[in-house]
């Protein structure tokens, strides 16, 4: 099978496409390569999957040094002919869209990147796979898409009709313009709602990095609405491992879907939203002390109220992940967090 991976310079995508190779798949990664956060590491990433930096030239596939299965091309999702150029060429089986503009802060502030990367771009994928058909697009939604719910724990069942930042919106953007191309075309469409995802490679706009480096540096981190914050981390390999199981198994039309009482989360059409998260909230102040334990050092903190577009708590119900595919997001957040700061005491040599 061959399958597209957009994003493939980002923390999701890059360890997707590594699954995907390891099993023996086809791989195109693409990614736009932007400035959001150190370019370096994107590259890092890139260069681990075997892509040098300098075969990179835009709108060009490059060819993996080291995994023969993996090519990449950079390649912004807004230049539509050139995204449908590349869908002509090399007719893909099955799309996974994780690339986006991520970050609930950053929205609030640069709202128009999230209409142009979040929006538009997922307009193109979603012609691309119209006019050239793929037996299944599977595409990163968010956990923000819950908003101002407070009913624990989150199933996609839930009207989620209260986003509260412009990222969590356009996130729902892509899940109601997903179930349009569903019925309107018959593409098969799986969104993914990620709750709180962490581990190596991670963003550093993240958390568990921003934690990471300012306590092996000695000073404060910025702990938001005084700890009192609960999490559903979910480790990056339970990640994966969730996003292959579902592209594994195109949507297909819920036989009980009731128009009467309609379910969000699925439809009479090839329609289908799942959440993948751990289903185990953590407090705020819990996670901090694993990475005191896996980094052998306490923190220093500054205790700081709620922030806006934030929300106090998340806890992912994961019931229709396992029904349908049998697998559940499992790995304790005190070895999930340990894995990450291994791999930033070796990758920043600290």
């Amino acid at each position: 099978m061959k399958y597209l991976v957009t994003g493939t310079a980002g923390f999701i995508g890059f360890h997707v496409a590594q699954k995907l190779i390891d099993r023996g798949e086809e791989v195109v990664g693409l990614d736009v390569i932007n400035d959001y956060y150190d370019i370096n590491l994107k590259y890092a990433r890139l260069e681990h999957m075997g892509i040098k930096k300098e075969s990179i030239e835009r709108g060009e596939l490059a060819q993996s040094g080291t995994l023969p299965g993996y090519r990449f091309v950079q390649l912004d999702l807004v230049e539509k002919e050139a995204l449908l150029e590349l869908f002509a060429k090399e007719k893909f089986d099955v799309v996974i869209h994780l690339a986006a503009q991520a970050g609930v802060r950053y929205s609030l502030t640069n709202p128009e990147v999230y209409i142009q990367s979040n929006i538009v771009a997922f307009l193109n994928i979603l012609e691309c796979c119209r006019f050239h058909p793929v037996k299944h697009l599977v595409y990163a939604s968010s956990s923000s898409v819950y908003g101002a719910n407070e009913k624990m724990p989150f199933s996609t069942s839930d009207s989620v009709d209260h986003p509260i930042s412009l990222y969590a919106a356009s996130k729902k953007s892509n899940e109601l313009m997903a179930h349009t191309y569903s019925h309107l075309f018959g593409i098969p469409t799986t969104g993914l709602r990620f709750f709180t995802v962490y581990g190596p490679w991670g963003r550093p706009d993240m958390a568990l990095f921003l934690f990471t480096d300012a306590i092996l540096k000695g000073e404060k981190i910025k702990v938001f609405n005084y700890g009192e914050m609960k999490r559903d981390f979910t480790y990056i390999d339970d990640i994966v491992e969730g996003v292959v199981k579902v592209a594994d198994r195109p949507a297909a039309a819920n036989p009980e879907f009731d128009p009467q009482n309609p379910d969000p989360g699925s439809g009479k059409a090839r329609f289908k939203v799942y959440n993948i998260g751990n289903s185990a909230p953590v407090l705020l102040m819990d996670y901090i002390r694993a990475v005191e334990k896996g980094l052998g050092k306490e923190a220093k903190m500054e205790l700081l109220p709620l922030q806006p577009g934030d929300v106090p708590a998340s806890h992912a119900d994961v019931q229709d992940l396992v029904r349908d595919t049998g697998y559940k997001p499992n790995t304790h957040i005190e070895a999930g967090v340990r894995a990450f700061t291994d791999w930033y005491l070796d990758y920043y040599k600290k």
